[in-house]
């Protein structure tokens, strides 16, 4: 199933014609006295009538990618921004010193999974350009693992990403989804564990997308494996190509041609499929979610090969996984909107025959991972997450220990009630720990990324915003301990806010270079997440979906009154949903703000629903088809609410050309109005990258260039000037 992330590919933009252009009106912003002047935007009649209501779109023709006037209007807006972003000071300063941090040779290990003995992990090592997949020998000694598919090696120019891979239960095969230039379209080819290479004529194209993602399970024996198959070439017209995905099964040593219907023929256009074989391989699961919004249905599938509904979306079962012991475990959220865990035997899968294992308590419960004799219940708590340990009655069995306001998650089995886990938080970088449950202990392993930077003299400061409805918003700051709160330090504030994600603590070496030249870090748990349930994530989504905003404004006024900073030295960056954030941020409250950083982030919300993904978002945000939906999206919506006169302030937003989930054309028409409308001297600026994505499989280099524009621009708006680190003096020696 595909991932939203936080960070962290693109909509294919459907057609548009053009009417005729009257003569160009020129959109620019106020430029300082000498500076280079932003390029003029042509203006088109257009309006569309929506309930009744006519609103103006005369930035629409830039909607058509394939359109040479807006080829060569993205050109002049990039060239545009090269010629201020590349003339900054403290520039190179800035990017050797980014280039060291990314560049920590110190490796990173993800997405370990074990089957038939044998422990896989993805992992990531500068200067590489691409994670690359290898088998581990020891998680306490690196030095004995073994590359098994290095990107690099398949596509030297650094443009290749392995999607996710799946091991076969014994192991010995795996099947892998690549894809190319961030679209995340993503063909699995299956490889042999032993030898490295490929089985001949084994590829299944386009398992993966960006809308609907992708996913695969095998069979007991590893003879065969169920896909996600999306249409394929007359099957559906071409606008269907990213729907109506189904599953399928493909049997090893025949052609992808002659792959069996298995499921999805009733499914929703825009479903989603997940799928996860058993332990001992009898029972396949298929988790199909309705687009973005949240809503699933179960079916699984017997020994027999035989598939049963366990689950409506009006059910409210949101997780599903297998146990060791017969049955499966089931995250509810029936009656129970922090959610409920449920034990459903396998020999009897219908949901009256499911028995209540873990109540509905204080936390929020994310996730469930069932070893021989216990379970081990994710949980959130408003932002940091903790493992809660319970036998399989039910019965407590108290926390993993973990670190303080930290994240833990990735699960992998050891042995019988053994568990690996990553935890990290927003001073400690990403390790993985085993523990013992025989001992009650924790261990770190050898798998831990060291820190690029000091962060000893970093402190976390937890506080709570209060909302414009009165509601209580957790905001996590990081600041030296000796930062004095006299409002003159340069902020920079993070958010999200949506599709039930949670925004937990995460080490951001990036956050470091921030601390490190004097700022403060701050990180808003906004409503449109699930840190307090399934309420906090409606109260944020849909026709509520302002709350979000509202909280995000209270963060940035907690910062303001509190004297952490002042709003000319406040910069907010966020991206996709949080990009969308950033729009209706700086739409609703520009004096609130120094700079802002919006990267793919979605800016027409009365329009996304026309391309690709937004069909898929509609569950998430809602549709201009309902009144009362349009009524609220309207309202919202940054680039219908930006207004004539204002003074905006200076505002990066960034885009990738094959980006599956977010259309560039947001960015293009957000960058023209705003240019347009603004009266200050504050730039607004395009950064259109022509070979990325949404964020995913971009390469080292290009994520490097981003931050140093990104950084270098945030610097200049905030009148900051780049202070390199001061270097440790070495104790002498005893004599």
């Amino acid at each position: 199933m595909k991932l939203k992330t936080a960070l962290t590919a693109a909509v294919l933009s459907l057609p548009l014609a053009a009417p005729a252009a009257p003569a160009p009106v020129a959109a620019t912003s106020a430029p300082r006295k000498g500076a280079v002047k932003a390029p003029a935007t042509t203006k088109r009649d257009q309006v569309d009538t929506y309930h009744g209501t006519q609103v103006k779109d005369p930035y629409q023709w830039l909607e058509n990618s394939t359109d040479a006037d807006v080829k060569q209007w993205n050109d002049a807006q990039n060239a545009y921004t090269r010629a201020l972003l590349d003339k900054l000071p403290g520039r190179e300063a800035i990017r050797q010193r980014v280039s060291e941090i990314l560049g920590h040779k110190s490796p990173g290990y993800g997405a370990l999974h074990e089957a038939g003995g044998t422990l896989f992990a993805m992992k990531s090592q500068p200067p590489k350009q691409q994670s690359f997949l290898v088998v581990l020998g020891s998680v306490n000694d690196p030095s004995k693992e073994r590359v098994l598919l290095d990107p690099m090696v398949v596509d030297p120019s650094g443009h290749t990403t392995i999607d996710w891979y799946v091991p076969t239960l014994d192991g010995k095969k795996i099947a892998i989804s690549l894809s190319k230039n961030g679209t995340e379209s993503g063909d699995v080819t299956v490889y042999d564990v032993a030898t490295g290479k490929p089985l001949p004529n084994e590829v299944v194209p386009r398992v993966n997308g960006g809308t609907a993602g992708g996913s695969l399970a095998w069979t007991a024996d590893g003879k065969g494996f169920f896909y996600t198959r999306y249409p394929r070439g007359t099957e559906r017209p071409e606008a269907d190509r990213d729907f109506f995905q189904q599953v399928y099964f493909h049997q090893l040593g025949t052609p992808t041609e002659k792959d069996t219907y298995v499921l999805g023929k009733d499914f929703p256009r825009i479903a989603m499929s997940n799928l996860d074989t058993s332990h001992d391989g009898q029972h396949i699961s298929a988790l199909v979610a309705n687009g973005d919004g949240g809503e699933f249905m179960l079916y699984l599938r017997d020994p027999a090969g035989k598939w049963t509904q366990v689950s409506k979306f009006e059910d409210k079962i949101i997780r599903a996984r297998f146990g060791h012991d017969g049955a499966m475990y089931l995250l509810s959220r029936k009656d129970a909107p922090r959610g409920k865990v449920l034990r459903l035997p396998l020999a009897t899968p219908t949901l009256d025959k499911a028995t209540v294992l873990v109540p509905q308590g204080e936390a929020s419960i994310q996730g469930v991972f069932p070893t021989k004799s216990r379970l081990y219940v994710s949980e959130q708590l408003g932002g940091p997450s903790q493992l809660r340990i319970v036998d399989l009655k039910g019965q407590a069995l108290g926390l993993v220990p973990t670190l303080p306001v930290s994240s833990v998650g990735g699960l992998v089995s050891q042995g019988d009630d053994d568990v690996l886990f990553v935890n990290t938080s927003f001073t400690q970088p990403m390790a993985w720990y085993r523990y013992s449950a025989k001992d009650h202990a924790v261990e770190k392993t050898a798998l831990a990324r060291t820190s690029p930077l000091d962060l000893s003299d970093v402190e976390v400061v937890r506080q709570f915003a209060t909302s414009k409805d009165g509601t209580k918003v957790p905001v996590s700051i990081l600041k030296k301990k000796s930062t004095k709160l006299n409002g003159t330090n340069p902020a920079l504030l993070t958010g999200y806010g949506g599709f039930n994600i949670s925004i937990s603590p995460n080490f951001n070496a990036l956050a470091g270079f921030w601390l490190e030249q004097g700022g403060v870090f701050a990180v808003a748990n906004l409503r449109g997440g699930s840190e307090y349930g399934e309420q906090w994530h409606a109260q944020g989504s849909l026709t509520q979906k302002q709350n979000v905003f509202d909280d995000f404004h209270a963060a940035a006024k907690l910062l303001v009154d509190q004297k952490y900073t002042q709003p000319k030295k406040l910069a907010i960056q966020g991206g996709s949903n949080g990009g969308l954030l950033m729009g209706a941020a700086v739409t609703q409250h520009p004096e609130m703000y120094g700079a802002v950083v919006a990267r793919v982030g979605i800016y027409d919300m009365l329009r996304v629903e026309l391309t690709p993904n937004g069909q898929f978002n509609i569950t998430e945000y809602g549709t201009v088809k309902d009144p009362a939906q349009f009524k609220a999206l309207h309202a919202y919506s940054p680039l219908h609410n930006v207004k004539d006169g204002t003074k905006y302030p200076s505002v990066l937003f960034t885009s990738g050309a094959n980006d599956p989930r977010v259309d560039p054309f947001h960015s293009r028409k957000m960058v023209a109005r705003m240019q347009e409308a603004t009266k200050s001297p504050n730039p607004i600026l395009l950064r259109a990258n022509a070979e990325t994505g949404h964020g995913a499989g971009t390469p080292l280099n290009a994520r490097i260039e981003e931050e140093v524009d990104v950084y270098s621009f945030v610097f200049n708006a905030l009148g900051m000037k780049y202070m390199p680190p001061a270097k440790k003096v070495a104790a002498p020696k005893p004599q």
